[in-house]
């Protein structure tokens, strides 16, 4: 049921040696890169119809792929740009609603960082999305993305604690355009739209994470918000749509390996609570090759 709304939560947060991602405190030396290669799959069965906790034996599991290429690159030590583009494909293991796969959304973002203070470093995120190719993103929930251009604005204070630890905390808030349905009339609450255009309402992020991290290994635990800041909810019986007040909160931990230029790392996440969203539980694992760029 929420494709694009989670897809920055299931991609892996490269650090240190030092591949990165818009939510992290870490960043690349001038004239440094990394490139990676994620893989991410999630899946639910049981999902909130706006506050109703129920599954659909029309569905059975709804699992999501991804396969995600990124670069993070260092302008200098306190400027980086990322980009990313993932592969999606959906299915059901039950029914006869067909899976979609494709291109998603392309992404990049620039982070930003102040000069620590007594261990406190601000940073400041801006980023962009844009669907490259013309999947339906109406056809909830087996569709791939939510199709809209998405601005995304992110605050974060980082703290380094004795012992390697540290303390991570963002907020963000992401501005999403009209998108074209395939339909020419639409439902959002109770009033009828006579257009094919929606408007997809935008939506806020938070995040705390703590962990250790020391050379070549990390471990973070983490717990996540996300919520639309307005919308409607599933009808009963109903399918998801884009105009639906999607909200859930999710924990999980993440781990890195980086000895040399080549890296994995893996991350687990699970939604203890929602809304109008499946509780789906997420698996990523990736490979990372930091090089420099003369």
């Amino acid at each position: 049921m929420k494709k694009l709304c989670t897809l920055l939560f299931c991609l892996l947060a490269f650090v240190e040696l030092k591949a990165q991602m818009p939510h992290d405190a870490i960043y690349m030396n001038k004239k440094l890169a990394c490139g990676a290669l994620v893989y991410g799959t999630s899946s639910w069965t049981t999902y909130w119809e706006n506050g109703l906790k129920r599954d659909n034996p029309n569905l059975g599991r709804l699992t999501t792929q991804s396969a995600t290429a990124m670069i993070a690159y260092g302008i200098t030590r306190d400027i980086n740009v990322m980009a990313m583009v993932p592969y999606v494909k959906t299915d059901a293991s039950q029914g006869n609603l067909m899976g979609q796969q494709g291109l998603q959304d392309a992404s990049v973002f620039v982070k930003t960082k102040t000069k620590a203070y007594h261990g406190i470093t601000a940073h400041g995120v801006v980023g962009f999305s844009i669907p490259v190719t013309n999947y339906v993103p109406d056809f909830m929930p087996m569709s791939i993305g939510l199709g809209a251009k998405t601005m995304v604005i992110r605050g974060m204070l980082s703290y380094a604690l004795p012992k390697h630890l540290y303390v991570n905390s963002s907020i963000a808030y992401q501005a999403r355009s009209q998108v074209k349905a395939d339909r020419d009339a639409y439902l959002a609450g109770s009033k009828l739209y006579q257009t094919d255009q929606v408007a997809v309402p935008d939506a806020f992020d938070a995040a705390f994470r703590i962990g250790y991290l020391k050379k070549d290994n990390q471990i973070e635990f983490f717990t996540e918000h996300f919520s639309c800041t307005k919308g409607d909810d599933i009808r009963r019986n109903d399918m998801p749509f884009l105009t639906n007040d999607m909200t859930m909160t999710t924990v999980g931990i993440y781990g890195k390996y980086q000895p040399k230029a080549f890296g994995v790392n893996a991350r687990v996440a699970y939604v203890t609570d929602g809304q109008n969203v499946g509780q789906s539980t997420s698996i990523s694992i990736g490979v990372l090759y930091q090089f420099k760029i003369k």
